[in-house]
């Protein structure tokens, strides 16, 4: 737990410096940023007091830091504006705190890749399974050709794709998202087909990440060893082949849920979803430096926690990892 809180910190660090120290050694001011180009030399100066530009780098991080915890004031003589806790700062362009846009993008985003990863799992790793089992046959080859196509594919061609004939042309989904508390049923229809685009790039690299540790797996000894004692071959896949299997598909999840909990970007643009994703791609483009720190250090948080979930798991999985 300490290294996570470690790395956490690191994280944090690097994050700030990129945004906010990077940028003046290019000779970028981010007050200039926050009041525009046309903006008096006055209110520039008084925009870098209030966000204290002026401090040293660390001076500035301790503030960011204090501010995620308890809070921070930005102070200017006697404008003074108390940011409460999570505190990280506010839009250069709309002047609103940057957590509660967070706060409102993240249940769409969750909502995205929960979706999408219990239809990759299912899908990918019950092919994978199957087509090991069934190496070389018609189910094999036809599975291992879409999985390939899957992966080739990028997600804006397919995305586009679904849209065009699912909604646009044959009118079966309305796209139009809506919030799980406003209409249920429309928020489900909304996000059928983000989940089948996704998932579907997703399940083809898991299915042939299965097949590949499936095939390897079950030409092991203990499995021959169990099959040699008699054991139906139901349980030698479910109990023995497959927790060895879960291992890579462990370490591959961590690393793509965690990635997709900080914004699944092209999914999101591509289906208008008001996620992480979006909220980055439209801060990006309006130069807005808090939001996308904000964003950056969401999704940082969540890789972070979720290889630490993942290396939990191994010890439930892995007798071996526990006797280590």
């Amino acid at each position: 737990m300490f290294a996570v809180v470690v790395m956490l910190l690191v994280v944090t660090l690097t994050t700030f410096a990129i945004f906010f120290v990077i940028p003046k050694w290019a000779g970028t001011d981010p007050a200039l940023l926050f009041v525009g180009k046309q903006a008096d030399p006055e209110a520039i100066e008084g925009i870098r007091q209030k966000l204290s530009l002026g401090d040293p780098v660390l001076v500035q991080f301790w503030h960011f830091v204090q501010g995620l915890f308890v809070g921070r004031d930005y102070a200017n003589g006697t404008d003074v504006t108390h940011c409460p806790a999570p505190c990280f700062g506010y839009s250069f362009r709309t002047e609103q705190a940057v957590w509660p846009q967070l706060t409102d993008a993240l249940p769409v985003t969750l909502s995205l890749a929960a979706g999408a990863c219990l239809l990759w799992l299912v899908g990918g790793i019950t092919t994978g399974v199957v087509s090991a089992l069934r190496r070389g046959t018609l189910w094999d080859r036809s599975a291992m050709t879409v999985a390939l196509a899957g992966v080739s594919l990028p997600i804006y061609f397919t995305g586009l794709l679904s849209l065009a004939i699912f909604s646009y042309s044959l009118k079966w989904v309305n796209v139009d998202y809506k919030p799980f508390g406003d209409d249920p049923a429309m928020w489900f229809e909304s996000l059928i087909l983000p989940w089948i685009t996704l998932a579907f790039l997703y399940a083809a690299m898991y299915a042939r990440l299965t097949r590949a540790t499936m095939l390897e797996i079950m030409g092991e000894d203990y499995i021959r060893t169990a099959r040699a004692k008699g054991l139906r071959e139901r349980v030698v896949i479910g109990r023995h082949a497959m927790r060895s299997t879960w291992t890579p598909i462990l370490t591959l999840l961590g690393l793509d849920l965690g990635a997709l909990l900080g914004g699944a970007v092209l999914t999101e643009s591509t289906y208008n979803l008001p996620g992480l994703g979006r909220l980055a791609v439209n801060a990006i483009t309006d130069k807005d430096l808090p939001v996308i720190l904000g964003v950056t250090l969401i999704a940082a948080i969540f890789i972070v926690i979720a290889n630490l979930v993942v290396d939990l798991l191994y010890a439930v999985i892995d007798p071996r990892v526990r006797l280590g």
